[in-house]
């Protein structure tokens, strides 16, 4: 299966008539794998903030977590695995694996659990995968 379908099908997948914004999967060293058309380029910068606050979690909380130039408050994540992000009415879920970074960006009506709950499945599937 490619890293297209993943983000297609399983990412930007019909949640109770809804679909996330946009989605991506990125290597961890930043180099995009797959991404929905909507998914904003990343800035270098913004990765290694991201990476950082993997391996030092609590990293992006004092300045926010940067995605394509947009600005989200950090929320409550699982250390060294996942990552959450505040913005008004949406935000982002980011999942660690192995190898990469799984991406969602969600807005209402998708609810934040929901955007986790598609996020964190495929991430999961990955780690067990070896990816």
């Amino acid at each position: 299966m490619s890293w297209q379908t993943y983000v297609d099908d399983h990412l930007m997948c019909d949640i109770e008539g809804n679909h996330l914004t946009a989605a991506a999967i990125v290597g961890q060293d930043g180099s995009v794998w797959a991404q929905s058309a909507s998914f904003p380029a990343l800035k270098p910068e913004e990765v290694t903030g991201i990476m950082k606050d993997f391996d030092e979690p609590g990293f992006l909380a004092p300045t926010g977590l940067h995605l394509g130039g947009t600005k989200y408050m950090v929320i409550q994540g699982e250390p060294g695995a996942v990552i959450r992000g505040k913005k008004g009415p949406g935000g982002i879920t980011i999942k660690k694996t192995g190898q990469a970074l799984i991406f969602g960006i969600y807005d209402e009506p998708v609810t934040p659990g929901q955007c986790n709950m598609v996020v964190e499945r495929l991430g999961d599937y990955l780690v067990e995968q070896g990816l």
